[in-house]
């Protein structure tokens, strides 16, 4: 077998090339999101809301109703009940978070182990990539085409909504449906990466994407496309690398993100110092 072959070796396989499908799929999506989790300072909402939809899953199972009901149902409460909490108490809004999602996921363990069934629980955690079927890209390109082509028709209202909140309500938009619009948009697409990456990891996609164009750019369309290349080129070559490395997509991709992370945040510390001593330099001459 020649180098060539060997390195398309990944392409042969049906299941790769679903692997590949739907890493396309849902990179959008959640690079989009990722910008606006990291301007409004809801990365704990992303990880709040990606494992209190587990008891949904479960109940829905057991109920015999589409999973993807389930996960958006519990999303959804875990969202307007972390908002109701924070509104009406004096307890801060991460407080609220960590107590709801905490226990949504608890109820889910509880719900699990108490039945009888031969799905695997590690999938819905951790995903299961290379068992992704037609089903699942279906559900997955659905789900993107909706919250993206919503996110990319408003997303100079959300930009305003999440910087400043109290601006856009006085310039007259739905700060309400902005803002429910938003969380329900968050727990689509949790419920769209559940067969990619499953529930624990997809916090990771939520918002590493979003960080990184963040320390690379300074304007929010710049900022878009960066977080929508970079967590593109992630996930197709955490999933190409998986294949040769005998290790599971999802955490291959996560490590890609986290070195992506590491690089732009050093890069833009050296970037500051070299800023700070340019001006240092010039005001002694002065």
């Amino acid at each position: 077998m020649t180098e060539l072959e060997t390195l398309l070796m990944p392409f042969r396989f049906g299941f790769m090339l679903n692997a590949f499908a739907i890493s396309l799929i849902v990179a959008v999506p959640t690079a989009l999101l990722s910008c606006y989790l990291v301007l409004k300072g809801w990365a704990l909402m992303g990880d709040a809301v990606s494992h209190a939809v587990l008891p949904g899953i479960v109940l829905a199972y057991i109920l015999g109703l589409p999973l993807i009901l389930g996960a958006f149902a519990a999303g959804m409460t875990c969202a307007l009940a972390t908002g109701y909490l924070s509104s009406n108490s004096r307890v801060k809004q991460d407080t609220v978070m960590g107590v709801v999602f905490s226990g949504m996921f608890g109820i889910g363990i509880v719900l699990y182990v108490s039945i009888e069934t031969n799905a695997h629980l590690d999938h819905i955690l951790f995903g299961n990539m290379l068992g992704v079927g037609p089903q699942d890209l279906w559900t997955a390109g659905l789900i993107a085409l909706v919250v993206s082509g919503a996110i990319l028709l408003k997303w100079k209202d959300l930009l305003l909504h999440s910087f400043d909140p109290v601006q856009a309500q006085t310039s007259g938009l739905p700060v309400a449906w902005l803002h429910y619009g938003l969380l329900a948009a968050l727990s689509l697409t949790i419920v769209a990466t559940l067969s990619a990456t499953g529930l624990i990891l997809a916090i990771g996609l939520l918002i590493s994407p979003g960080a990184i164009a963040f320390l690379l750019v300074r304007h929010f369309g710049a900022m878009l496309l960066v977080a929508m290349t970079v967590c593109m080129s992630s996930m197709l070559l955490g999933t190409y690398l998986s294949f040769f490395l005998d290790s599971a997509p999802a955490p291959t991709i996560i490590l890609i993100l986290t070195a992506l992370f590491v690089a732009a945040f050093v890069r833009r510390m050296v970037l500051t110092r070299r800023t700070s001593l340019q001006k240092t330099g010039t005001a002694n001459v002065s």
